[in-house]
């Protein structure tokens, strides 16, 4: 069902501003002495972030004033956030290791959530010039071609990403294990959205802004994406994280569920 005139005007928005976001990405990134800091959660925090937020914040929320908003570099405001019904997910650097150390590995996405789902999406990877977009319903693009990913119900010898934690759950399965350790979760659902992975995993708390761009990649691309228990995600809650993430085909997907149950 195609979108909305009101959505695609948003659709072309958020393709120009992610665009842009990647782009002084790249020059900031080129600067030999890149600030970067600490986080009291010991994550770090590039001057490269906070740029990119701040044109989020000029170029995006300045023209959705009404909107809700969730942003890594941003506070929350839960109670502000919650009131509304259409949500921006923004990540400005998903892979902030990988800017600092000059590495390739590292993307900028953001998604428009209405009611609790995702129904925009772009993720943009200005060091390769890859441009994921994705809108409910319509499909989805890696530089305007459409993905479909591959699906199977095996697990034998299935390229599958993610933390150790949960990587190790699957050993005895004969999977293609892929720990990933540079690459984040962002580009990990997007490069299953495009084939490139046929799986992704991961136990623990991931935040909002590191999966919502990435689940509706992957979902327009046909496949799934849940938790570990396979519980789907709603967005705009009170904790801007999900307990887990399992993304694949849709018969893959559910095979990854057993085998993280049994």
């Amino acid at each position: 069902m195609p979108v909305s005139d009101a959505l695609r005007a948003d659709q072309q928005l958020l393709a120009e501003v992610v665009r842009a976001a990647g782009e002084l990405g790249l020059s900031l990134g080129r600067k030999k002495d890149l600030q970067h800091w600490t986080k009291p959660d010991g994550s770090h925090v590039t001057e490269g972030d906070l740029a990119i937020n701040d044109l989020f914040e000029a170029r995006l929320r300045a023209q959705r004033p009404d909107d809700g908003w969730l942003s890594e570099e941003t506070p929350d405001d839960p109670q502000a956030r919650m009131a509304k019904r259409r949500l921006w997910i923004i990540d400005p650097i998903d892979g902030t290791t990988a800017f600092m150390e000059g590495r390739k590995e590292w993307c900028v996405a953001a998604a428009l959530a209405i009611d609790g789902r995702p129904v925009l999406a772009a993720v943009y990877r200005p060091r390769l010039e890859e441009f994921y977009a994705a809108a409910a319903g319509e499909g989805a693009t890696l530089n305007g071609e459409r993905l479909a990913l591959p699906d199977s119900t095996s697990l034998e010898g299935a390229r599958i990403a993610g933390n150790r934690k949960a990587l190790s759950g699957l050993a005895h399965l004969g999977i293609a294990a892929d720990p990933s350790g540079s690459l984040p979760l962002q580009l990990r659902l997007a490069y299953v959205a495009a084939g490139r992975l046929d799986g992704a995993v991961s136990i623990g708390k991931r935040n909002d802004w590191d999966l919502a761009a990435g689940e509706l990649l992957v979902i327009e691309a046909g496949g799934a994406v849940s938790g570990v228990s396979g519980e789907g995600y709603i967005y705009n809650r009170p904790q801007p994280w999900q307990q887990g993430l399992v993304a694949a085909g849709a018969k893959r997907h559910a095979a990854l569920i057993d085998a993280l149950s049994a």
